[in-house]
């Protein structure tokens, strides 16, 4: 691993990729890094999918990180998700073992890969609250008369990314923005895809499977321990859904019908992140989510073996 230092392994909720990351881990000596959002949390584990019973391969148990490290609530950000990343990165790498990065939130992967310093930089929510009542021509307006050069390649089709921006800008016209020394990432990247309807029937598979472990039951525990609806709302997906059940807004089949639609609908803007990075210059080696996993993780294998020579 003189050329890569880092195994990227990306894509859309219910491709595979924990099975796969896990498998890669076992061949090839690695540790797996967590890239999802919502897996830091503990005691949410059937709604964000944290499958840890798939980490055990061969009679042993392949080491994870970023996967319960916070209480239900607390507040986490792309920053602190780098800052981590890099504890456990320079962590598996001194015990030369591989890393490999796992995951599906695009946003925590697109960070590291484009090394965005931005994300050091706060939330100021008065602001935002301001900048949201202005129109998305008013925001651009705003942007284009303000004199920062720091801001570059805004996407001006939306407005929460225009009042980012703005939010930049302000901060950087009073702070200076320190430079953190980071050890260098050489990553390969490998993305799972999935042809829609076959991603449409895991999804709904693996959805079915969940309320027969008792999803419905974690969010009811979550809420016992005192844990608010506005907090769990705002995890989305199962967490948002069923809470909407449990206050009567809708029956248990019209739960699992809009919930199974919501993940479809998550998985394609999933892959639409993953296009955009394309388009950043990323480059990714995509692997057909539907072949064996045995299959995949020697493709992986190879890949990486190849790349060295």
């Amino acid at each position: 691993m003189d050329q890569h230092n880092l195994i990227i392994i990306l894509g859309a909720t219910a491709s595979g990729k924990t099975k796969l990351a896990v498998s890669v881990a076992d061949a090839l000596n690695g540790e797996i890094i967590s890239a999802d959002s919502r897996q830091i949390f503990k005691r949410m584990d059937i709604g964000t999918g944290k499958d840890l019973p798939e980490y055990h391969i061969n009679g042993k148990t392949i080491p994870h990180h970023l996967i319960n490290i916070l209480e239900p609530g607390e507040r986490y950000h792309v920053d602190a998700f780098k800052n981590d990343f890099y504890k456990a990165f320079e962590s598996i790498t001194e015990k030369n073992k591989i890393p490999i990065l796992c995951g599906g939130t695009g946003m925590y992967i697109h960070s590291l890969l484009q090394n965005q310093t931005f994300t050091a930089i706060p939330v100021n929510q008065l602001l935002r609250d301001q900048l949201n009542l202005l129109s998305k021509e008013a925001l651009i307006s705003e942007l284009q008369n303000d004199n920062s050069e720091n801001i570059d390649h805004v996407d001006l089709s939306s407005k929460k990314r225009l009042i980012r921006a703005l939010e930049i800008a302000q901060y950087l016209k009073h702070n200076k923005l320190e430079a953190v020394k980071r050890p260098e990432i050489k990553p390969i990247i490998f993305g799972l895809k999935n042809e829609v309807e076959i991603t449409r029937a895991k999804i709904l598979t693996r959805l079915d499977q969940r309320f027969k472990a008792g999803l419905i039951e974690e969010v009811v525990q979550l809420l016992n321990e005192g844990i608010s609806k506005e907090i769990l709302v705002f995890y989305g997906l199962e967490y948002k859904f069923i809470v909407n059940y449990l206050d009567g807004l809708f029956t248990l089949d019209e739960l699992k019908l809009k919930l199974g639609i919501a993940i479809c609908q998550y998985a394609k803007r999933q892959n639409t992140f993953f296009r955009k990075m394309e388009k950043d210059n990323v480059e990714v080696v995509w692997l057909d989510a539907s072949a064996p996993t045995n299959l995949l993780q020697q493709l992986v294998v190879e890949k990486v073996s190849l790349s060295e020579n």
